[in-house]
């Protein structure tokens, strides 16, 4: 029934996407009631698409959602109305890559014995990682390409305020080190990806060596995908680490906003995606949030590594070979911690700026 459940919801996502792509090329508008009455409603009055009344229609009904919300993405992205990076236009979901399915308050319940249980599925074990901080209001299930069935659910959760301290810090992200504080703290990269490349080589090479469509290759896939799965959570549990470690000690962070996604379309891309850089930066802002500290990323066009952190002279831009250099007052510097210092004394000065809030005069002659 969850494999049902999943197939049932790719397809009405499916149609919707085109459903609304025939509607922008004909230049016809209809509305979201409209789109969902279609690949819903119709469809299962039909001998094609009989099949969706044996699964649970909160589930088709979110996936129709989820496909509104993509095509919204897009038109807002063209419109300059989305920030962040572009969002493309919606593609088709395929049956090979990771599943998922939402269900509303309605389409699920939790049971005393620690089971769920899911509208036309049954009740499923689960085996609970942590307890829900309240009522949850949805609950997604994923199906990842490794095989794992996992739960994901919707909940409010209280900040919980931190003891306020008097310390902040910068941090200057990069690829040989993973960031560098501004006390001359040093985070190594792990390289988690390049540490277990040689085995997803062969992991990979096995699988083109299997026949297309056979059990086997099913198999070797899986692999591949397990491979990937402990890269990942590797990845992640390091971030997570990493970025509560330094809420905690700091009652401000301050990072650059770097072009990330530009970044990742150069020839270092592949250490780029496996340094993690949005996902830290995310992670800190999320973790700061929570724990009522301040996180600020400022302008990626200030030079950071062409200031000397001690008389403020401009010394110009280097190339990355060069890791120290020495400033016409006669101060040393390690490039990325004095980039760190920059990015410290620059966050603070918009942060005034922008808050008026009091800072202390060590603070206020670094700014």
């Amino acid at each position: 029934m969850l494999a049902r459940t999943f197939g049932c919801a790719r397809v009405v996502y499916n149609d919707a996407i085109r459903l609304r792509d025939a509607c922008y090329e004909a230049g016809v508008k209809l509305s979201d009631t409209e789109i969902q009455r279609r690949v819903i409603t119709a469809a299962k009055q039909t001998a094609e698409r009989e099949w969706l009344s044996e699964v649970a229609s909160v589930a088709l009904v979110q996936s129709c959602q989820d496909a509104a919300r993509a095509y919204r993405n897009w038109f807002d992205s063209l419109s300059g109305k989305r920030k962040g990076r572009k969002v493309g236009r919606p593609r088709m979901k395929r049956r090979r890559e990771r599943q998922s399915v939402r269900l509303t308050r309605n389409g699920f319940s939790i049971r005393s014995d620690g089971r769920i249980y899911l509208a036309k599925i049954g009740e499923v074990k689960v085996r609970w990682s942590r307890t829900l901080a309240s009522e949850p209001s949805s609950v997604t299930v994923i199906l990842e390409p490794d095989g794992r069935y996992y739960l994901s659910f919707c909940v409010e959760r209280e900040t919980q305020p931190l003891w306020v301290i008097d310390h902040e810090a910068g941090i200057d992200l990069g690829l040989s080190r993973l960031l560098t504080t501004s006390e001359g703290e040093i985070v190594d990269n792990p390289r988690f990806l390049r540490r277990r490349q040689r085995k997803l080589a062969c992991l990979q090479r096995a699988t083109s060596r299997k026949q297309k469509g056979s059990a086997n290759r099913r198999k070797a896939s899986k692999r591949v995908a397990v491979a990937h799965r402990k890269v990942r959570e590797a990845r992640l549990d390091h971030a997570h680490k990493t970025a509560l470690r330094l809420i905690r000690e700091n009652q401000a962070v301050y990072a650059e906003d770097l072009a990330i996604y530009g970044l990742a379309r150069t020839r270092l891309s592949k250490s780029v995606h496996d340094a993690g850089w949005s996902q830290l930066l995310r992670l800190l802002a999320e973790k700061a949030e929570h724990y009522n500290r301040t996180f600020v990323q400022i302008g990626r066009f200030v030079p950071t590594s062409q200031i000397c952190s001690e008389c403020g002279w401009i010394d110009g831009p280097k190339p990355l070979s060069i890791r120290t250099w020495t400033c016409q007052c006669g101060a040393v510097h390690d490039r990325d911690v004095n980039a760190a210092r920059n990015i410290l004394a620059a966050g603070q000065a918009e942060r005034l700026n922008a808050c008026g809030e009091r800072v202390s005069p060590s603070t206020r002659a670094a700014a």
